[in-house]
């Protein structure tokens, strides 16, 4: 089968394209044959050995990806073959022919939805929704900010935000993405300069963030990006509000915990895959709500770019580069 391949830690230019054997199928394990894979933030961070995960190589990044099974191992009940489902994986695999993974980390795709919405919707819909109900306890009338509004999981949650009955502020870095932030539900936003960041410019974040916030602030700040985001954004929190941090596009920040005290907030970590390895079945409850969403037509993946399996490390490069908007998908074979 072909498979986009790391054999070595480096950035996406190392990956290759290559003939390599169909893996096995284990006892608790169904082998899919892959049709499309979103990529991720951590297929980058992956294939170059700076993810919580380390998969032996030679391997083909992919976390999250939608397929037909084709064979289902001895101990698997409720999955058959011919059935398609979305599947996630710490350890990658999805950019490539076929791929085998637990029964457990597959989830049927219900009829109407494309293989294409399959892979861009379970992973950043089911993040954003952990990250902002069950961690940042948000409710109707509430402000929600969103760094990185324009990305995969950052229109996600925008998605979400508006779907309950928040006011939602974007926070992008470019025209171009506030605009499909607004497009997919943001009251308002900001187009933030490119760090670095000296001081100056932090402390003038800040204050067009309270601004845009209201004078309450920020009850829920969701942030992928960190960096020098990080820090302007705490400080348009409100008093109690949560903090978020879900990931680090522009690197792990230094947050100040005099502004913790001082504003009595909240900062909570997301990790989606620790989360589902300890609670599949809380997992599972979230499926369900965001596939009601879904079927309203409240949310809905915004796909801005579709690459063939032979230039899935152009894929990763883009959205490394941050010049996606929304989801990409590498396309494997064609799809529902």
């Amino acid at each position: 089968m072909k498979a986009l391949i790391s054999r070595d830690p480096g950035p996406p230019e190392t990956l290759v394209l290559a003939d390599v054997p169909r893996p096995p199928c284990g006892p608790d394990q169904v082998l899919l044959r892959v049709s499309a894979c979103g990529v991720t933030y951590p297929d980058f961070l992956l294939i170059q050995d700076r993810y919580q995960y380390r998969p032996a190589r030679p391997f083909s990044p992919g976390c999250e990806f939608a397929g037909e099974v084709v064979e289902t191992g001895a101990d698997v009940r409720g999955l058959a073959v011919g059935q398609r489902v979305v599947a996630s994986s710490n350890e990658g695999g999805g950019m490539a022919e076929y791929a085998a993974v637990l029964a457990g980390a597959c989830i049927p795709i219900p009829d109407g939805m494309p293989d294409d919405d399959a892979a861009a919707f379970f992973g950043n819909y089911t993040t954003a929704w952990h990250a902002l109900v069950e961690r940042g306890q948000l409710r109707a009338g509430q402000v929600v900010l969103v760094l990185g509004a324009a990305g995969g999981v950052g229109l996600a949650a925008v998605q979400i935000a508006r779907a309950m009955g928040a006011r939602v502020i974007a926070a992008v870095s470019s025209p171009e993405k506030l605009d499909r932030a607004r497009e997919n539900g943001a009251d308002d936003g900001i187009v933030y300069a490119r760090a670095p960041l000296d001081k100056s410019a932090q402390r003038a974040l800040a204050q067009d963030l309270k601004r845009l916030c209201g004078p309450g602030g920020a009850d829920v700040v969701f942030d992928v990006v960190g960096g020098d985001y990080a820090e302007p954004a705490l400080r348009a929190i409100a008093w109690k509000g949560w903090y978020l941090v879900i990931g680090f596009a522009a690197g792990i920040p230094h947050l100040p915990l005099n502004l913790v005290l001082l504003k009595g907030c909240q900062v909570a970590g997301v990790f989606l895959g620790e989360a589902r390895h300890r609670d599949p079945g809380g997992i599972e409850g979230i499926t369900d709500h965001l596939l009601a969403l879904y079927r309203d037509g409240l949310l809905r993946p915004h796909i801005s770019a579709r690459y063939p399996l032979d230039r899935g490390a152009e894929a990763i490069g883009a959205l490394a580069a941050r010049r996606s908007v929304g989801k990409v998908i590498v396309r494997i074979r064609d799809g529902l």
